[in-house]
């Protein structure tokens, strides 16, 4: 976090973020010894410079009869099979051009950062239409509310507060056809009172998610 010399300026997040595959995130964060491959340290861009730790995404999506939608994953999928979880995935770093670590030397510094900024947002938004089925028209612009990362394997994950103008209901409806439907088995449109109680259920990270969406809920009502 990074704050502005004065009063009137905003503080801004500064991520700093590398490359890496599936391979080696499987190989590190999701070995059996993952704890081996960390550093003693409070730092974690130390403590954790030996594993993959990509960075995922979720969303604590809000209905407009003020329901949060959760999914119950599919016993197929290779991390957490059956759990409750937020919707969500990872940012695509192809997507903005980004395939390697070499990339054109005339290209602007500042001009990837911001390509790698939006599509933190795009992808979130693109997870939660995949996932879901929703149109997009239906989502409001996300807000950042912080990252999570859970204890075990240190997988962190950003988290995003939406709110979707569709009634869950609609919502409910539109799930049957969601593109990637198929990594899930259930989706739930829930009170925050329900939501407390499934988290127990959830990965380390979105029970994090859960957390930061409380404390952007308390930030608002002290405004």
């Amino acid at each position: 976090m990074h704050g502005g010399g004065g009063s009137d300026e905003k503080s801004h997040v500064c991520l700093h973020l590398g490359l890496t595959d599936y391979r080696t995130f499987v190989g590190t964060n999701l070995n059996p010894l993952w704890e081996k491959f960390l550093v003693p340290s409070e730092d974690d861009s130390i403590r954790c410079q030996h594993t993959s730790s990509p960075l995922g995404n979720g969303a604590i999506i809000e209905t407009s009869d003020k329901r949060i939608v959760v999914l119950r994953r599919s016993n197929n999928v290779g991390e957490f099979p059956g759990h409750f979880v937020f919707p969500g995935g990872h940012p695509e770093p192809q997507e903005i051009g980004i395939v390697s670590h070499q990339f054109d030397k005339d290209m602007d510094p500042d001009f990837i950062n911001r390509k790698v900024s939006q599509e933190m947002f795009d992808s979130i938004i693109r997870e939660v239409v995949e996932e879901i089925g929703v149109p997009e028209a239906s989502l409001c612009n996300p807000v950042f509310i912080g990252v999570s990362c859970r204890v075990l394997n240190v997988r962190p994950a950003a988290f995003f507060f939406i709110k979707c103008n569709l009634h869950s209901k609609e919502i409910q409806q539109l799930y049957s056809t969601a593109q990637d439907g198929y990594e899930s088995t259930h989706l739930y449109t829930v009170s925050r009172n329900d939501l407390k109680d499934m988290t127990s259920k959830m990965p380390g990270c979105h029970q994090g998610g859960f957390a930061l969406y409380m404390l952007m809920e308390e930030a608002v009502k002290d405004v």
